[in-house]
């Protein structure tokens, strides 16, 4: 197979990297668009970064100012040693919101990156237009799950080179789709001094107690005002289509569509029908295959 660089999935787009200050945190960003336009923000997921949104970037920046994050601890961004629970991360993420200068924005998480934008939905309403939440985390405790991701997560940070593969593949209903230079880009942030303290203290929400008080639930998900649209897939390795659609029918007003064949990163593995989907709702109109 031909080399696949990250570069081909961002090609199409003038886009800045760089870092701001967000509350004392410098935190790095992947931004492209017209800034005049509707703001967007993109949160991946546990022990990910910005990358995992590239592919998405360019059709989103065609409508919205799309800024790709590393949010609190993670990527290249800084890495304090703070709780790291839902109120840490929201509090970055205003904080961040604050250093764009965006009053509100629409908010696109995969998986715990959704978590935080549901928290975040919850805690700042005035501050969240839309919400897109791809495989959101959080609203289950399914122990073996939560051991999975706990074990690999750290295992891959111990030993970058050998077993950052694995970790993304796991993500993919087909493992092949995880190329070369995905694998490169994330076994460098894994090396990076002090990366295995932090990912000790990230993991703390996949061990039980912590992972409780920070639980999404039907209580505290019905609180969201803000429109939603819950996308789901065939294949998740960390919840079914049935569990999906349960935590969407806690959103009041909520649409849920579910993409086959993917896992959990089905905005990386099928970006196109992925794009469409976000695009459609975030721009106004019904999710296609909303349920």
């Amino acid at each position: 197979m031909d080399y696949a660089s990250l570069w081909g999935d961002v090609h199409r787009s003038a886009f800045e990297q760089g870092y701001l200050d967000a509350g004392g945190v410098r935190t790095r960003f992947i931004r492209a668009g017209d800034r005049s336009a509707p703001k967007l923000i993109f949160l991946h997921g546990t022990g990910g970064h910005a990358e995992a949104f590239l592919r998405n970037l360019h059709a989103h920046a065609a409508h919205f100012d799309t800024v790709l994050i590393d949010y609190l601890g993670h990527g290249w961004t800084d890495k304090p040693d703070v709780a790291y629970e839902m109120p840490d991360y929201a509090a970055h993420l205003a904080a961040t919101l604050d250093a764009l200068g965006f009053a509100s924005a629409s908010i696109c998480g995969e998986s715990m990156g959704g978590w935080i934008a549901a928290w975040f939905a919850i805690h700042h309403p005035d501050r969240v237009d839309r919400l897109v939440l791809n495989t959101m985390g959080g609203a289950t405790m399914n122990p073996a799950v939560m051991k999975t991701v706990y074990d690999m997560t750290l295992a891959a940070v111990e030993d970058p080179e050998t077993l950052t593969r694995p970790r993304l593949e796991w993500l993919m209903a087909d493992p092949s789709v995880v190329t070369d230079d995905l694998v490169a880009c994330r076994t460098r942030i894994y090396a990076q001094p002090g990366m295995k303290e932090a990912m000790r203290r990230i993991l703390c929400l996949q061990v039980e107690e912590p992972r409780r008080r920070n639980l999404m639930t039907p209580a505290n998900m019905g609180l969201i005002k803000a429109p939603t649209l819950v996308i789901w897939t065939s294949k998740d390795p960390t919840a079914s289509v049935e569990t999906g659609r349960e935590i969407a029918s806690w959103i009041p007003a909520s649409e849920f569509a579910v993409m086959q064949n993917c896992g959990h990163w089905p905005q990386y593995e099928k970006p196109e029908e992925y794009n469409r989907l976000s695009l459609q709702f975030l721009l106004g109109g019904r999710g296609e295959g909303a349920a």
